[in-house]
Formats: C-alpha cells, sequence, structure tokens
C-alpha cells in the first residue's frame, strides 16, 4: 500500500475499530498510547473515518464493513453481495434485478439501462464460466467464497472506488476491472489497479489485493501488463482465461 495514502496514524485506529463491536476514543487512545485529543480529532475529521466509520450513542465508534469474513456490512456498499453459491443459485432474471435495486441502493447511475444491463449480463456469464472451470479444478469447493458486483464507496464523498467485481476467498481479494473489449489499453490497465491501497485498508492485512483487467471480447489472453510507470504489475485476461488469474496465485493448477 502506498505510504502517502493514509497516514500511519490513521491506519492504526482505523484497524482497531474494524476488529472491535464498539470501541470508545479513550479505549483507542489507551490500546494504541496515542493523546486521546489527537485521538478524538481523528475520528472527526478523517476522511477514512467519515467515510467506513459511525458513532453510536453511546460514543462508541464502529466500522461499516468488518475486517472479519462474512465481512458484515459489505452489503451496504454493494450493488450485489453474497457468496458464489447464493450467485450460482439465482437465476440470471433475478440476479439483475436484484443487481439493480442495489445499484439504486448505494446511488449507482443506471441512466445507460440498455448499456449498462448488456454489460451486466456479460459479467455474470464470465464468472459464471470462472466458477464452472473451478469445479474441474480444484479439490476443494468455493461456494463459500464472498462475491460482490459493483462495490462503490462514496458515502461522504472523500473516498471513490467504483469495483467492477471483487471476489474474496480465504484470504485474498480479486478486484476485476471489466471492460468489453479486446484490446490492452494503458489507461485502462492503471484504471484496474487503482483501487488496491484504499482496498488494502478496507480488507486488512490479513488480505492480499490482487488487480486484475478482464478483457470480455479477447479470447485465449492472458499476460502481465505494466500499471503505468511506477514499475508494478497486473494481470490481464480474456473471460474465457480468468481461471488463470487464480490459479496465479492460489496454485490449485500446480503439480
Amino acid at each position: 500500500m502506498s505510504p502517502s495514502l493514509f497516514p500511519e496514524e490513521e491506519i492504526r485506529v482505523y484497524a482497531l475499530i474494524a476488529s472491535r463491536d464498539g470501541i470508545k476514543a479513550r479505549e483507542i487512545a489507551s490500546s494504541l498510547h496515542l493523546e486521546k485529543k489527537a485521538v478524538s480529532q481523528l475520528l472527526f475529521r478523517s476522511a477514512l473515518m467519515r467515510e467506513l466509520c459511525y458513532q453510536d450513542r453511546d460514543y462508541r465508534w464502529h466500522a461499516l464493513i468488518r475486517r472479519a469474513p462474512v465481512h458484515e456490512g459489505l452489503f451496504e456498499f454493494s450493488g450485489w453481495y453474497g457468496t458464489v453459491r447464493e450467485f450460482l443459485d439465482l437465476g440470471e432474471e433475478a440476479w439483475l434485478e436484484a443487481l439493480r435495486d442495489g445499484c439504486r441502493r448505494i446511488g449507482r447511475n443506471l441512466n445507460d439501462t440498455r448499456g449498462l444491463t448488456h454489460s451486466f449480463r456479460d459479467c455474470r456469464e464470465v464468472m459464471e464460466t470462472l466458477f464452472s472451470d473451478l469445479a474441474g479444478m480444484m479439490s476443494a469447493p468455493c461456494g463459500d467464497w464472498e462475491l460482490v458486483f459493483e462495490f462503490r464507496l462514496n458515502r461522504s464523498r472523500m473516498i471513490r472506488i467504483y469495483a467492477d467485481v471483487l471476489l474474496i476467498t480465504r484470504d485474498r481479494v480479486f478486484s476485476l476491472e471489466f471492460k468489453m473489449k479486446d484490446r490492452i489499453v494503458a489507461d485502462e490497465v492503471a484504471q484496474a489497479a487503482k483501487y488496491v491501497p484504499y482496498l488494502e485498508v478496507v480488507f486488512g492485512p490479513g488480505y492480499d489485493i490482487i488487480p486484475a483487467l478482464v478483457l470480455t471480447r479477447a479470447s485465449d489472453l492472458f499476460r502481465y501488463e505494466r500499471i503505468g510507470g511506477d514499475g508494478g504489475i497486473l494481470p490481464v485476461c480474456s473471460g474465457d482465461m480468468l481461471f488463470n488469474v487464480l490459479n496465479e496465485y492460489i496454485g490449485f493448477l500446480r503439480s
């Protein structure tokens, strides 16, 4: 994670809040050996706290998304949230209607109804293919993995994340950026990577955040591309090769 994204003190405070079921400012200060005044100022001024935390009537602070599977609160920021098993058991039309309802709930613009519906169906088809592929490749089932479509984090307009799909395994979060294209564009590679620092904060050090760009009009494509000029790389794949991205990090095809 970029060290300049949030001050270390903010990240420590948020991590403590996200790991507790309610905690007061004085308890945060005591646990982290910080001045209570400094903690109180941080809690009310920090963009991170304003976006991801709230204070209850007993002056206890809570994280809106808990750092533990199942990630309680994630639903509130998602167009659709559930397990892989729930996704596969839900028919396409029922899933699409639930996704639309969820997008309205989180403030996702649905004005381009025709184009969005096409892209939603396209995305679903790729994910269905992925889970079908995994069923024949993995010895352990993936039905309990968490799955998010249209993850939107912009509650207080302090932090902006608009991720297409998050696939959450036991210790990894795959952040998948979908494009209905067959060519790699440098700006879209950078777009696929830009949410990683924020997701690292949301999910914490127990999860590796793995971004990928998925080109649904391509075929038989799997390669790594450089992310701008920062020296990093990320996987780019066609929809039919998405299982390779997971295999690179989970290793279920290794002998």
